[in-house]
């Protein structure tokens, strides 16, 4: 059976359990959900319904309980956790609501670290480090640490250390839940960005209907579930 079918990724009945006996929790129910090449879907749904355990089962971060999950045709539910680091380490970037970039470090050194930890060379790493702060707007705060820069400078840092080594794809967990309102469209303007013209696919969770209507598609989900699904024109805001 090939899993394939076109899709970057691909997820059949996945369950995730935590605990034993009183304290057993269903944090997932069997969701099922793929994802193409280039797209932009957000994840919405009340607190505790499951979303940031989703995230962290289809980036390879949590192992599932039961269930398949194919990532480009391979089987990351049963991949050897080596293996697993690798492939989150070339093919997947991360972007989290409490930025978490590295205080000791300067901006452009946080960027350089994902290509660096892949054998890159250091003076190859820190080109593209500039390059990749060039494109979120950041070049003149290179050598700025995290505490001397706003929130949404340092969101940017994170996006730029996302997707410095060229992943196929980004995990964004709520990553305008501790900026204002003027400062998440910025940031919402520069994923769409990214989107577009890299090709770069976004999983965003997020609580924000606004940050929702600019991405191709919702999955609603619930309970541990997902219950509908809405395509979207990604309007733009």
């Amino acid at each position: 059976m090939n899993h394939n079918d076109g899709a970057l990724l691909q997820c059949m009945n996945v369950k995730k359990v935590y605990g034993r006996g009183e304290s057993r929790t269903e944090a997932l129910r069997g969701v099922d959900f793929s994802l193409s090449q280039g797209e932009m879907t957000a994840i919405m749904g009340p607190s505790g319904c499951g979303k940031t355990t989703l995230l962290h089962c289809l980036s390879g971060m949590d192992q599932i309980t039961s269930g398949e999950i194919w990532f480009q045709g391979q089987e990351l539910h049963s991949m050897k956790e080596k293996r697993k680091d690798a492939l989150r380490g070339s093919a997947m970037g991360f972007v989290f609501q409490n930025y978490n970039l590295i205080p000791v470090l300067t901006a452009v050194e946080n960027v350089e670290l994902p290509l660096l930890s892949q054998g890159v060379s250091p003076s190859v790493s820190r080109k593209k480090a500039m390059e990749a702060l060039g494109k979120v707007g950041l070049h003149e705060r290179r050598f700025h640490k995290p505490a001397h820069m706003s929130g949404g400078q340092q969101q940017r840092v994170a996006l730029a250390r996302a997707m410095v080594h060229n992943p196929q794809i980004i995990w964004a967990d709520e990553p305008t839940g501790a900026l204002d309102r003027e400062t998440t469209d910025k940031v919402m303007q520069l994923i769409q960005h990214l989107n577009r013209e890299e090709g770069t696919t976004f999983v965003i969770v997020t609580h924000d209907p606004r940050i929702a209507s600019v991405t191709s598609r919702i999955v609603y989900m619930d309970s541990g579930k997902v219950i509908h699904e809405k395509r979207n024109d990604g309007g733009g805001m």
